[in-house]
């Protein structure tokens, strides 16, 4: 197995050169990377074919395959996220909230980096890409402990980071692969407390609570997407449906796509047949209540497992509610913290449902697959936070600092 703890050693090293890069030094590593990318894409193509190749053999669901899978577009949409990350401010070194106190001293707060980052995720060989754009950003090193799965795909992409580091004259450390498959690399890396200052889990509820469970380097947790959209009794039809079929089946193996529906009655006979017609279009199987059961005999009977269930497949949840107090109270018992959405001519039903539902991100008459960091402006996302703290959504720079308390004094003592 991997020497876990050499691997932490290079990191930490790479950590105190990485906190010290200038704003442009950063910006052009960041700019060749992305130039490197899009050149080296059939390499990368070649080698994602076979974890795709591997996937498949594996039955991979259809939706993980998808995400597993990359094209020149895929590729030239990752690269363009690295260029915006490269043009977002640099934030670290600003000083912030310096105040005088009575006795003369200057005392500020300063934006600094986390020191090294580790991220453990499945499926996603993008992840390799964002997560370095926005570690390099902000002046962190990075561990990365990809999935099996995507191992030929990380492998090819990280090579080309590592090439452009040291092209820069940089520490090619400032990135590191784990591309041994052992699981028992992810057992110690949780524990290179000495080495790693924030471990970031990616991937299924099952590796998500692994890491939450077991590790003793503090981690960030982000959440799987049991993401709702809830049509209100003065929905716009057409904009409901139109949502729906976007954030249902555009990508289905995201984590912010939608998983379940929430209808109210006083329009189930009406809408109900139209989001079947809608839905049969990408053959989504709809597991309903009796009340939509018997409205539609396309829709199954759902069980409580259905309502609490992340599909990542063309399969949805659909329960009927009475009143918004009704819808509020089964999305907040179901969901994941993620992304909810309500469709909705009424302002005070809105706001209600703003404020009263308890996730990352809620939307007013708006897709959940928004939920993003390239969406949300931030470039890349390292990943989307369904806790509360250190940060919450999408996780963009900010995510990754932390502060000091900076202190100019001229000769003060403590009486």
């Amino acid at each position: 197995m991997t020497d876990m703890h050499t691997i932490g050693e290079r990191a930490k090293k790479a950590s105190k050169e990485t906190q010290l890069f200038t704003t442009d030094l950063k910006n052009k590593i960041l700019k060749d990377t992305a130039a490197n990318i899009v050149a080296a894409a059939d390499d990368i193509i070649k080698a994602n074919e076979v974890d795709i190749k591997n996937a498949i053999e594996n039955n991979m669901q259809a939706g993980l395959v998808d995400r597993l899978r990359l094209t020149k577009e895929r590729i030239q949409s990752m690269a363009d996220g690295v260029i915006k990350v490269a043009a977002l401010d640099d934030i670290i070194g600003e000083v912030t909230n310096m105040k005088k106190r009575p006795n003369g001293l200057m005392i500020g707060k300063k934006i600094v980096p986390l020191g090294v980052v580790a991220v453990i995720y499945e499926s996603r060989p993008n992840v390799t890409l964002d997560v370095f754009a926005l570690t390099l950003k902000t002046g962190n090193a990075v561990i990365l402990k990809g999935g099996s799965d995507a191992i030929n795909s990380n492998i090819a992409i990280a090579s080309v980071i590592r090439k452009t580091l040291k092209e820069n004259g940089v520490n090619e450390d400032a990135l590191i692969l784990i591309e041994d498959t052992n699981r028992d690399c992810v057992k110690e890396l949780m524990r290179l407390n000495e080495y790693v200052d924030v471990i970031i889990p990616r991937g299924s509820r099952g590796l998500i609570n692994y890491v939450v469970n077991n590790s003793t380097v503090p981690v960030i947790e982000t959440g799987t997407g049991n993401c709702h959209i809830y049509v209100d009794s003065s929905a716009d039809f057409d904009m409901a449906l139109d949502i729906i079929y976007n954030a249902k089946t555009q990508r289905i193996g995201v984590c912010n796509a939608c998983e379940s529906l929430v209808i109210h009655r006083d329009i189930a006979n009406q809408f109900i047949p139209l989001l079947v017609e809608r839905l049969k279009k990408k053959d989504v199987v709809i597991k309903g209540d009796d009340i939509s059961c018997a409205i539609s005999s396309y829709i199954e009977p759902a069980t409580i497992e259905d309502y609490a269930t992340e599909y990542l497949d063309y399969k949805i949840s659909l329960k009927t509610v009475a009143t918004i107090e009704e819808a509020i109270e089964h999305i907040n018992r179901y969901n994941s913290g993620h992304s909810e959405s309500i469709i909705t001519k009424d302002y005070a039903n809105s706001q209600r449902f703003l404020d009263e539902v308890d996730a990352a991100c809620v939307y007013v008459n708006a897709s959940t697959r928004f939920t993003d960091g390239f969406e949300f402006g931030f470039g890349a996302e390292i990943g989307i936070s369904t806790q509360k703290l250190h940060a919450r959504g999408p996780m963009g720079l900010e995510a990754l600092t932390s502060y000091k308390y900076i202190i100019y004094g001229d000769g003060q003592i403590r009486e």
